[in-house]
Order: C-alpha cells, then structure tokens, then sequence
C-alpha cells in the first residue's frame, strides 16, 4: 500500500527533476494518481509536505521544491511612503521590505535580501525581508531644484547647495552639489550626475555636480522639459543626425520611381487627428466585380531614407518611439522627415510601403501583396470630417466631400464586417476614456475634455490592425526572422484570481485558469453590458493581464486574438514598425535569405527589448505630464464640488474619477461616516456600523479639497449629503437608499441602462 510518506517522496523527486513546478493536476498526470481514490491521497500528501515547508505554491498555482536559500537577489521597487518590495522571481510573491530595511535602497537598485518572515497566504501576507547588499545601483542622474548656500555655508560644507529630487520616491533625499560642474542660481531644474549615493548610516543624502540647468522652475514649459530630463528622454538630436536630415531631398530620384509599384493615379486618402503633423498612413479602398473588398493601406517608406546605422537611425534606436506630450510632441525622426519628406501630405508624391489586401464578406484575408510603391494622396480628411459624414451624416460636410461619400461609405461597410470578425475570434475590447488637455501659449491647462471616438478612428483602427496582422502572418509561414507585437496569456494566478472575484456576479467561467481563451473574456464584459459592475469587472480584468510588448517570436497576440501581429504602420513615430520596413525590404532585395535570417536573428532580440523599454518610457513620460496638467487644472477648483465615479477601491481609500478624466483620492482617515473595513474579494469598502459599501463604477459627490502641484496629488472628500449604497450579502448591485431611522434598505432602484465610455486608442 502506497503510505502518504511515499507520495511524499516521489513528489519531491518528480519537482527536484521538474524545477519549473506543477499543478496539482499536472501531478496526478505525471506521477499516475488519477482515479478519485489516489487523487485525494495525492492532495493530502501535497498538503503535508507543503505543511512540512519542504514545497511551496507559487502565485501561478504552481508547486516547487522549497528552496534553502538564506538570501535572495532581486530588484527593489520604492513606495512613496519609504518602504519598498523586491522583485525576485516572477512566479513568486515579492518580498516586503519596510522603511527601517531598506538600507538605502533606491528605485530600480539590484539588492541582496535576507528573508526575515515567511509568508502567510491563510493572512493573505507574502514574505518580508531585509536588504543587505546593493549590488548595483540603478540611479546615475537625478532632475530637482536647486536651492543654494550662502557664502558662509558653502566655505564650511564644500557644496554650492543643495538639490530637491522631483521623483516622489526619493523626496526624502537631499542631493549635496559640489562645485565642480555648472553653477546654477536659486529656482534652477537642474541635471544632476550623482557622485557618492546614500548609505545605511545616512541614508537620506547624496551627492553630486549639476551637469545641465533645464530652466527655472516658473518659466513657461520647463515642468514639461524637466520630465523629459527625468526619464532620459532626448530632446535635441545630435549634429550628425541633423547633417544627415538636411542632405535629404525632397524630390524622389526617377531610378528609385522605376523600381516601385506606381499608384500616383490611384484614388489614395489620408485620416488623421486636426492637429496631426506626421501623417503615415494612407488608405486605398475599392469594392471588387466578385463582390470583395481591395483595401490597401500604404504607409510611408521611412526605411528608404534612414538607412541601417547611419546617424539618424542610431538616434532612433535610442528614443525608440515619439513621444506625445501635453503642449509637444518628441519626434523620433529629425522634423525634415517626420513632418515633411516622410509624412503623406496631400498633393504630394511620397514613397511608400504597401500591403495590399483582397477581404471576402466575411473578414478573410484571401489575397494580398507586400511591396514598395510611390503614391500621392488625394484628399487629407480628419476624424472630425469622416464622423460628420459617416455618423451625424451632416449636409455641408457631405457636399463638401462628395467625390468621396461613396469610398467612405464602403470603407465603413468594410470596417464593420472587420469589427465583427475580431469580435467572433474572442478580441477583447476595454471601455476607457481618452482625455484632451487643452492649454494656452505658456503651457497652462485651459480646459480638459473627453476625446469621442467615432466611426473614423475605428476604421482606421480596423484598417491597420488588418495590415499588421497579414504581415506578421506573411513572414511566420516564411519562418524568417522578424519583429512581432506580442501579448502574453495572462499569469495563472491573477486569472484565477479574477475568475473567483466575477463568482460574486454569479458569473462561472468554465475551464482552467491556465489556458483561458480570450473568447471567454470577451463573453465576461459582454454579460456585464448595461450593469453597474460593468467597471467593476473591466477594471479587474485589466489589471490581470498582461502588458504588450516587442518580441523576435511570433507568440501571438492575446488581446486581439491572433496568432500572428506586428507593428507596420507608424515608422514615423516608433523604431519597431521601422525595422518591420528595413526588413521587408532586405528580404525583397536579397537572393541569400539563410544569410539575411542568420543576421536579423542575432539583431532582433536586443531591439526588441529596447523598442519595448523606451515605449514604457514614454508611457510613463506622459502619464506623469497628464497628471502634471490635470492637478494644475484643479488648484482654483479647491473647494468646489463635482459628481463622479469610483475609478478604484484600496484599503486605504477610494479613488473618484470626474467626468473630464481627473482623478482623485479620498483617503479612508478622512471618510467620516464609518470605520470602513478593505473586502478585497469584492473589492469594496464596508462600513463596520452602517453597512455604507464603497465599489468600482459607483456615482458619489466629492468636494475637492487640495490640489499640489509638486507631488502632482488631488485630494477629494466625501460630500455626505447624498444617498448610500448599502452592502447586501449576495453583492446585488442595484442602489439602495437607507432608512434613517432603521439603517436599512427601503427599497431597489430600477436598474438603468448605461451608456458606453468612449474606447481609448490602445498601445496594441
């Protein structure tokens, strides 16, 4: 008879052989435990030798054999309010490590960690720990203001002053500046290069030498200037690279025309934004006699002009991708090509690079070609006119246009049956709000207002996720290097974390957490259309996948639920898309494609890493730019009182969100009418007396409260005269208005229906 100790045994062998870990089903599979009467012998054994500390469950519901390591290394991430977490392994939790442990651990610091407490997932508490090394430090420069000595003070010291970091999570830190770099006067955003970082005995100063002034903190447009400096992103192009920019022509060589397909004569449009200055995409669009569809997409031929490793590509590798911001946008490219001989402005003969595709009724791609071509674009129409046309079908506009209603027209059809299939494959699409921040000549925000996305964002949305797809499809039967866009299945244990969280809505998803298909995703948020958890469960189900990123292997897109996707149709404005373009041209004009495929094999990886940390850059840039913006948007608004949205619940408070996209924090020490307790299940706040329930997607007034600029933080109070949602047991989610007297539910609201949010363009 097989004992419990035996079981125990062979589980141990079968992971010290296995380190990469197992399901407990996976074990039954492997070790032959697969009758119920041995399957609950297996799950007992697990659970003794798990008990026992000898294996441990991994957040991706894996076992593993428990390591005897005394110390680990991994990568500390810094919290605002001074403690941190260390990151070590991505299929375990991170290591809490508290303020009096960090020892002057900044952010993004490699750090040895001992572990000092185990966790205890019963308590919902991970592991905690303390840092004893800092192996390598992650933080060479520092953006701050600079606030001076007296001559006094700087004879006795040997600094010139002293700077104040922007970054929130070093706020703490006094940066000492020594005397032998620039010499920045009083209010100056400075660049500085640290010398000598904290230490364990003094954990709260640095030093260093200004190497660049930005400006001074209250000239027009150096808030902005000075989050470029902060996350690394260039903003002058270097000598070589301008050199190379103004040698270029704009008039295209007649060999180089004989070489290409010439679709001058052809019926070709641009759809940009008003304001759009770098037009890389352009449309063809014909219905064939067989009743199919010839949509081209032709996409400026960037890879003509900036040529492998010459000045202007080795500065674009660097920025990796444009970078929008409030009042400006960052080019990647030198303005002489990305506004001019580049971009697709009407009238004007352009290189191009072309994906030509034949689509059926049904979506499918039957026919297509891929090649280089010159075009010229008949008619620039922006979102505004192609959505007075095709939507709110206005007059004026229409007769404006009329040589093209037909075209347009066809092109929504088309959209349509393109949309649907996407749909039918199990894409997945999230409702979330685009914002404009309207500001004046010295960078002060005037107005902020949600951006409606009409039928022709979604078109041409549609349009070229169809010409990525057919190419990245091309090169994968070819099995040729290349460069993909790529989203992974999400990580078990938050799947499975979201698949218990929508049991609360009586919603039960059927399969493993493992390999849920997006299709089943998909049927989750359609089953929450016109519910008051509809943001609820969107808002989750965000925050349990995944991000997109660059990869040499076409693993497929999860998201939009293909095999195969890459990035081709902005080369103007991202490295990636550039690279899709060099590559599709040295394929077509080379007979050694072992040769070629052995070079770009070697290549790709590092630039797609690169592409993939430079988009996360410039994310992260404008991010920080909006919340900039939209916490000097509201400093006269203190004290005024606004409806809005509960955007996120937290045990520390709820974050509301205004109609115009501003959010901010009601923190829980300043909620009055209750002692609220987290139900992180739910992902509600529940008042312990009144039962008051706090959750995502619900509507509650707000006075605002403050407004800081520097720490770029919006604080909101609960406005008490309204009414209450009180929390019910099955978690039905209609409003409830409570009797004063009994403080209990009088009666259900009549649920409403309730509008979609308008779609925000993604990073697909």
């Amino acid at each position: 008879m097989t004992t419990t100790q035996n079981i125990q045994e062979q589980i141990k062998r079968y992971l010290n052989d296995n380190p990469s870990g197992y399901t407990v089903k996976q074990l039954s599979v492997a070790l032959g435990y697969d009758t119920a009467a041995d399957f609950k012998q297996l799950v007992k054994a697990i659970a003794q030798a798990e008990e026992e500390d000898q294996i441990v469950l991994g957040k991706d519901g894996k076992f593993r054999i428990k390591g005897n390591r005394s110390t680990l290394t991994g990568t500390f991430r810094a919290n605002d309010r001074g403690f941190g977490f260390v990151q070590y392994d991505p299929n375990e939790d991170d290591v809490y490590i508290s303020r009096e442990h960090t020892g002057s651990a900044m952010e993004g610091d490699t750090v040895e960690v001992t572990v000092t407490s185990k966790p205890e997932p019963w308590n919902n508490k991970g592991p905690e720990g303390k840092v004893v090394a800092i192996l390598e430090r992650k933080t060479g420069r520092i953006v701050g203001e600079f606030f001076p000595y007296d001559s006094k003070r700087r004879e006795e010291t040997g600094y010139l002053g002293y700077v104040v970091p922007q970054e929130n999570k070093i706020k703490n830190i006094v940066v000492y500046i020594l005397p032998e770099g620039v010499q920045p006067v009083e209010g100056s955003i400075c660049v500085v290069e640290v010398k000598e970082y904290p230490t364990a005995e003094n954990p709260v100063a640095m030093t260093g030498f200004v190497t660049q002034e930005v400006g001074h903190k209250n000239a027009p447009g150096v808030d902005i200037l000075s989050i470029l400096y902060k996350f690394g992103i260039p903003t002058e192009f270097p000598a070589d690279a301008m050199e190379q920019a103004e040698k270029v022509s704009f008039e295209i060589p007649a060999e180089e025309i004989a070489k290409r397909r010439d679709l001058r004569d052809e019926k070709i449009i641009t759809i940009d934004g008003a304001d759009a200055k770098d037009l890389d995409d352009a449309i063809s669009f014909k219905q064939l006699e067989n009743g199919n569809y010839l949509l081209g997409v032709h996409i400026a031929d960037v890879s003509y002009y900036v040529t492998e490793q010459s000045p202007i590509d080795r500065e674009a590798y660097e920025r990796g991708t444009s970078v929008y911001l409030t009042d400006r946008v960052v080019p990647m490219l030198p303005q002489k090509l990305s506004n001019g001989v580049c971009s697709l402005l009407p009238n004007e003969e352009r290189l191009a690079m072309s994906c030509q595709m034949e689509i059926d009724g049904t979506g499918k791609v039957v026919d297509y070609d891929i090649f280089p071509s010159v075009i010229i674009s008949n008619q620039r129409f922006t979102y505004t006119a192609v959505n007075e046309i095709l939507d709110e079908r206005k007059r004026e506009t229409r007769e404006q246009y009329v040589d093209f209603i037909d075209m347009l027209e066809g092109m929504k059809k088309l959209h349509k049956i393109l949309e649907k299939k996407r749909k039918s494959r199990g894409s997945i699409d999230f409702d979330t709000n685009e914002s404009k921040i309207v500001v004046d000549e010295e960078g002060h925000p005037l107005d902020i207002y949600v951006v409606q996305r009409g039928v022709g964002e979604r078109l041409i949305e549609s349009f070229m996720l169809s010409a990525n797809e057919t190419i990245a499809a091309h090169f994968t039967k070819r099995n040729l290097s290349f460069m993909y866009r790529i989203h992974e299945q999400p990580d078990p244990a938050k799947m499975l974390r979201f698949m218990e969280f929508v049991t609360t809505f009586g919603i039960m998803v059927r399969g493993s957490n493992e390999n849920i298909k997006p299709k089943q995703l998909q049927q989750i948020l359609q089953h929450t259309e016109g519910e008051a958890y509809n943001a609820v469960v969107s808002t989750v189900l965000l925050r349990s996948m995944k991000q997109a990123k660059y990869d040499s292997e076409p693993v497929g897109h999860y998201g939009l639920a293909t095999k195969d996707y890459t990035h081709f149709t902005s080369p103007i404005r991202r490295y990636p898309d550039l690279i899709v373009h060099r590559l599709i041209r040295e394929y077509g004009n080379t007979e050694d494609m072992t040769a070629t495929k052995e070079k770009w094999a070697g290549k790709l990886p590092d630039i797609a890493i690169q592409s993939s940390v430079t988009e996360r850059r410039s994310v992260d840039a404008e991010r920080e730019t909006e919340s900039l913006k939209k916490t000097e948007f509201m400093v006269d608004k203190v004290g005024m009182q606004f409806e809005g949205v509960i955007s996120s619940v937290t045990k520390f408070g709820i974050f509301v969100e205004l109609p115009n996209t501003v959010e901010g924090l009601v923190h829980i020490s300043n909620m009055k009418q209750d002692y609220f307790n987290f139900i992180e299940s739910h992902m509600v706040l529940l008042g312990e007396r009144t039962g008051i329930v706090y959750r995502i997607g619900q509507r509650v007034k707000i006075e605002v409260t403050r407004a800081d600029i520097d720490s770029r933080e919006i604080d909101f109070a609960i406005v008490e005269d309204q009414e209450w949602t009180v929390y019910d047991e099955e978690m039905r989610v209609s409003t409830k208005k409570k009797n004063k007297k009994t403080n209990k539910p009088e009666r259900d609201q009549k649920k409403t229906g309730k509008k979609r949010k308008p779609m925000k363009k993604k990073r697909r």
